[in-house]
């Protein structure tokens, strides 16, 4: 994220800054249909103060990405085995368990209507975008390659916002991933795998937007992106 303030958009600093959907859920601000405020607004409509909301999300901004190796080779490690083996295993869990979840509890006023579906498609499009990063972008960052590299980082930018429109997707699905009164075992747990798969989706991509292209990307290219 480039800049922190009382006028980034809610849905801005949720789709860009790890944790900070977390923080939004907890403080009952909406970030996904009712999020394109400014976080001094979304604050004091929640009852907050805003320096001190802000103040929690340039912490978390403080934080993002600390744990990651720093060396080129290291962090692509650290993606793959991290985050595209995790996203894939934690997918192949998640959707079956929404379809169950619908299905049981389907009449239910927020039953997460929509939300398998939302899943296959969130799993159709990272599928394409990791396989891409692992046969053909990684390879050319390991070999140093930098005349090559610039139309595939693009690629994955834009390919990354389109992953934040289908998080959107979720979210809304599954209302905030707020938990009915008496939800059973099932849809808790769908529930608490999403909130950290999204989480670990957001830290992700900000570990490549932020960290891993920029080594990669010209003046010019960075620009166009």
């Amino acid at each position: 994220m480039q800049t922190l303030s009382l006028k980034t958009t809610v849905t801005t600093i949720a789709a860009e800054l790890p944790g900070a959907a977390e923080l939004f859920r907890r403080s009952a601000i909406n970030f996904c249909c009712a999020g394109d405020i400014p976080l001094r607004q979304a604050a004091e409509r929640a009852g907050l103060s805003p320096a001190e909301l802000l103040a929690e999300l340039e912490a978390l901004q403080r934080m993002a990405g600390i744990e990651a190796p720093q060396e080129t080779g290291p962090l692509i490690d650290h993606l793959l085995s991290r985050y595209h083996e995790t996203h894939r295993r934690e997918l192949a869990f998640l959707i079956p368990l929404a379809e169950k979840v619908e299905r049981v509890h389907g009449d239910h006023p927020v039953a997460p209507s929509g939300l398998a579906r939302a899943l296959v498609a969130l799993k159709a499009e990272l599928e394409d975008h990791m396989t891409s990063e692992e046969q053909i972008l990684f390879p050319l960052m390991r070999q140093g390659q930098n005349t090559r590299i610039s139309r595939p980082i693009m690629q994955m930018r834009h390919e990354h916002a389109d992953t934040v429109r289908l998080l959107q997707d979720i979210e809304h699905a599954a209302h905030g991933m707020a938990l009915p009164e008496g939800a059973c075992g099932s849809w808790t747990a769908l529930y608490t795998g999403l909130r950290k798969l999204t989480d670990d989706l957001v830290l992700h991509m900000h570990l490549e937007n932020t960290v891993l292209f920029p080594r990669f990307e010209t003046p010019e290219a960075a620009i166009g992106a």
